[in-house]
């Protein structure tokens, strides 16, 4: 064998730039959110909502520092996005739909709404990876959003985390439940289709 021809340890690593660091922190951060939530269903303990929706306002931070930090830098990559959007999907997408689950949203509608705005994320984040370049206008920077960014979802977690702190959790949920055809809604639950349809719109949202 070639040895020169042979994959070095770490190779993939040495490609990040800073801003792709700051970018697996915010998925990092989004683990620790499913983790929290996940602890919650388990225990029933309120303080892992506040941990979950902490996790994920910190992967908020990391979400907007990678992209400061690549402009500042002038340093981005195909790649870069890439991770920019994987790490969105955990953080942004899955997280909060698990802390809504594990916040009592778990009857047989609530899945259904959640796995749609979960698949309203991700294809939110697909369009905008397939179109930025267009949006660009020739720019290095796109002038605008096309539906609702995914981590906007921010709002739904800061809800579920005051709904913690009133213990309108599980069976005390805000607005309570409805039966139908024998399967359970939680009304509550409908902020998200609001939420992942708004990101599949064709709003335009000025980019910052």
């Amino acid at each position: 064998m070639n040895i020169a021809t042979h994959p070095k340890p770490f190779s993939m690593i040495r490609e990040f730039h800073l801003a792709d660091w700051f970018t697996l922190a915010n998925a990092v951060c989004g683990v620790g959110a499913l983790f929290s939530a996940m602890t919650f269903i388990e225990t029933g303990v309120t303080r892992h909502v506040y941990f979950a929706s902490a996790l994920v306002f910190a992967a908020l931070i990391f979400d907007v520092l990678d992209g400061r930090i690549a402009r500042w830098r002038q340093k981005s990559s195909t790649m870069g996005r890439e991770l920019d959007s994987l790490a969105d999907v955990i953080s942004f997408g899955v997280a909060p739909a698990l802390i809504a689950y594990a916040c009592g949203m778990h009857g047989f509608y609530d899945r259904i709404v959640l796995a749609y705005f979960v698949a309203c994320g991700v294809s939110r984040l697909a369009r905008y990876n397939v179109t930025a370049e267009a949006m660009s206008e020739g720019t290095d920077k796109v002038k605008y959003f096309e539906g609702t960014p995914i981590p906007t979802s921010i709002v739904l977690v800061a809800m579920m985390a005051v709904a913690a702190w009133f213990g309108a959790l599980r069976q005390d949920l805000w607005f309570g439940e409805w039966s139908l055809a024998g399967l359970t809604l939680h009304p509550l639950v409908l902020l998200f289709a609001l939420s992942g349809s708004l990101m599949i719109s064709r709003l335009r949202v000025p980019k910052p």
